[in-house]
């Protein structure tokens, strides 16, 4: 694993994209981009599956999140300054890319995917569709408020096992891996937070939760797709699952024991993602 980095412009001025990287850098190009709270390092296990397979993976930290840039107005952390940031990135690698999109980060790939003369070869949604019902979005509006700090690492996984437990059943191991990389100092200290900025949570807070309807860019799509599925999840309901894998070049799989959102942690999952990818 390596570091990227490029800067990308917004309007108050030029900020910092970083990213994790696996694989040959002339490998044909995955971008793996997580969920709201999450990081790259999300993807460690299948990043370097498919790596080993001859692909170029490239998992970034979206701005205000892991190693990347905050952002100095709360209001820019929504999906258009995402894709603008994304946006350098797919500009840099100049050509076909294969995006694996988790919750926000499918968000940003279909808002990607159903632009004219877009890169993206094969979009993998996880556990994100062209709607989101109310229900969910607060759900989500509430537990993002939350910014505790805590004593020490094993206090951290212990939130995260109880806040991401939709993830599915996930080992000792691999939730020790979560909470390693989704830690930073706290301020002033001591102890460890969450390693995004809270100011995240500022313009979902803003407002009263609200369904998301993303059906015009989903109209919009063209890439051969793979759609996941938690099979308890809030937050890609059953019905709009079923509804878009009608269309042809979708693919639905629905992974039992999981909500919102599978891991893309364990050998079964990896799998399914990479044979979709291999086509």
């Amino acid at each position: 694993m390596r570091q990227g980095a490029l800067r990308y412009l917004l309007a108050p001025g030029f900020f910092t994209l970083r990213w994790w990287e696996w694989g040959p850098e002339d490998g044909a190009p995955v971008l793996c981009i997580h969920g709201l709270t999450r990081s790259g390092r999300d993807f460690d296990a299948l990043a370097g599956a498919l790596a080993a397979e001859g692909r170029r993976v490239l998992c970034p930290d979206l701005p205000g999140r892991g190693a990347s840039d905050w952002l100095p107005d709360p209001a820019l952390y929504a999906p258009p300054t995402y894709v603008a940031a994304l946006s350098h990135l797919l500009a840099r690698l100049e050509g076909p890319v294969d995006w694996i999109g988790t919750s926000l980060g499918g968000i940003c790939g279909i808002a990607v995917a159903a632009l004219p003369g877009n890169p993206v070869r094969r979009l993998v949604l996880n556990d994100i569709g062209s709607h989101v019902p109310e229900a969910a979005m607060a759900r989500i509006r509430d537990y993002i408020g939350e910014m505790p700090d805590f004593a020490d690492l094993p206090a951290l996984e212990a939130h995260l096992r109880a806040v991401h437990a939709p993830f599915g059943p996930l080992t000792d191991a691999e939730w020790r891996h979560l909470a390693a990389t989704s830690c930073r100092p706290a301020e002033p200290g001591p102890g460890l937070s969450l390693h995004y900025d809270p100011a995240i949570a500022t313009p979902i807070r803003a407002v009263a939760p609200a369904a998301m309807d993303l059906s015009a860019y989903w109209a919009r799509v063209t890439a051969p797709t793979l759609l996941i599925r938690g099979a308890e999840s809030d937050l890609l309901l059953a019905e709009t699952a079923r509804e878009m894998a009608a269309r042809p070049g979708v693919r639905l799989a629905e992974i039992p024991g999981c909500g919102h959102a599978p891991a893309l942690m364990d050998a079964a999952q990896i799998g399914l993602v990479a044979g979709f990818l291999a086509g």
